[in-house]
């Protein structure tokens, strides 16, 4: 009977010492997350999160969650590179960056003999491929990819951008031999291309329409003419997710809602968010808005694991970089679970792929007047005839958008190459192009304001 009872006794010490354990260990849980507030496409698992308080909203509370004290920290950088290398030191748990820095985050941490990322969720893409982007400053004469032979061109190294211009020079035949490297950050790259230092410089969504917008780059190579996706997306240290596996659930869930809130009042979010990371709000509409650039989307598509592959291949090719075993790296448990817990039907939203050529052909395009807000125009005679008018009364307009005739990408009404065929018009991101297509059509190249004089009247 004594020895039952010391039994007993040991049992429930035993048990009591588990449940305190767990107490403890879900009494202060510290989430420390990296996110770029510079890059438009982390916006829904960075800052949007972070300034809506959407993660404390889905954060568990019951079960061992019940006493849990949650400290919450969010570090901005400039490219996903450094986040990775916080992520290596065990300072942050939670990294959002772009696809090239998240292969390179998997198979740098693959590379130890024991620590380990997850993908998780994605955040946002353009199924063309643009989001990067090549920039020359404006008066440069520099208009095609391959007359960057000899020349100086930067980029922010180990980012989404850098893997881009890798591709292309790859896609172009230009061995890194025939031009010269330089490591500049999306600012200082933007710097020198204002004061004409560089020759070019590749950087990611928005820095390439936060020059064209203020007038001192312009592009000569989009990051669709690479052919492959442009995604972001989330990584989580796997000790950390194995711990706090309801956490990672959360977190997706408030990255979810980060999107579902820029969808139902674009006009209202890129005015928030230029407050709260200093991008125009002009650009951030270019974006963000109906036809923009980004698709907002955590959904992990199979697509997007054959980008993030062939991705990989061309880091290999031209870095070495580590091996990288996607099927252990990838992992869509805790996203299908957050999504089975908001309801959403998971395969349905996986399914769906916005592709901007067919989503984006019959939509208007749009004038921002600065005191009456969005104006939209079925055809650019229509644009353009609003265009003559509000010049011929000295309206102040924020920014105009319309529609690349190849791609369905959206674009500055004032950065587009206009050809004018017969009474009709058209507008390019590329002036290849546009001659081509001006050469076929019996056209002419016009700038923009040379499109708009075609409605103008005199008195």
């Amino acid at each position: 009977m004594s020895m039952s009872l010391k039994n007993l006794s040991v049992t429930l010490t035993a048990a009591g010492l588990i449940a305190a354990s767990s107490v403890a260990m879900a009494a202060k849980i510290d989430i420390a997350i990296g996110h770029q507030s510079m890059c438009t496409d982390t916006y829904t698992a960075g800052i949007i999160v972070k300034e809506l308080g959407l993660l404390e909203k889905y954060l568990p509370k019951e079960g061992k969650y019940a006493d849990a004290e949650y400290s919450v920290s969010w570090a901005d950088y400039s490219s996903g590179g450094p986040i990775t290398n916080q992520m290596m030191a065990n300072k942050l748990n939670f990294g959002v960056m772009g696809d090239y820095p998240l292969i390179v985050n998997g198979a740098k941490f693959q590379e130890t003999d024991s620590l380990r990322t997850l993908y998780v969720a994605g955040t946002g893409y353009n199924m063309k491929g643009s989001g990067n982007a090549i920039v020359v400053p404006v008066a440069s004469d520099i208009f095609s990819i391959d007359q960057l032979k000899g020349k100086e061109v930067s980029t922010p190294v180990g980012s989404a951008a850098w893997g881009m211009l890798l591709k292309a020079m790859q896609d172009n035949k230009i061995p890194s031999s025939e031009y010269t490297l330089k490591n500049q950050s999306p600012a200082v790259g933007a710097a020198n291309i204002a004061a004409g230092k560089i020759d070019a410089h590749s950087d990611f969504c928005p820095w390439s329409e936060i020059m064209e917008f203020r007038g001192t780059g312009r592009k000569i190579f989009d990051g669709s003419e690479t052919g492959v996706p442009y995604l972001h997306g989330v990584v989580v240290r796997e000790d950390f997710a194995s711990e706090y596996p309801e956490v990672v659930e959360a977190f997706i869930k408030a990255v979810h809602e980060a999107g579902e809130w820029v969808r139902n009042d674009p006009m209202e979010a890129v005015s928030q968010l230029e407050g709260w990371t200093g991008v125009e709000k002009e650009v951030l509409y270019l974006y963000f808005s109906k036809g923009g650039h980004l698709t907002l989307d955590p959904t992990i598509k199979p697509d997007w694991t054959d980008a993030l592959k062939f991705n990989h291949g061309v880091l290999v090719a031209e870095k070495a970089i580590p091996p990288l075993d996607f099927d252990e790296w990838i992992t869509e448990d805790f996203i299908k679970t957050a999504y089975s817990e908001l309801g959403i039907d998971y395969a349905a939203e996986q399914a769906m792929m916005v592709d901007p050529e067919l989503a984006n052909k019959d939509l208007p395009l749009e004038i921002w007047h600065a005191r009456d807000g969005v104006s939209n125009y079925a055809d650019e005679t229509a644009f353009l005839t609003a265009m003559a008018e509000m010049r011929s009364t000295g309206a102040k307009l924020n920014s105009t958008y319309v529609y690349d005739a190849e791609t369905g990408l959206k674009l500055f009404g004032k950065t587009a190459f206009w050809v004018k065929a017969g009474e009709t018009f058209a507008t390019f991101m590329r002036k290849g192009e546009a001659e081509v297509f001006a050469s076929t059509n019996n056209g002419s190249m016009l700038t923009f304001d040379e499109a708009i004089a075609v409605f103008q009247t005199d008195g």
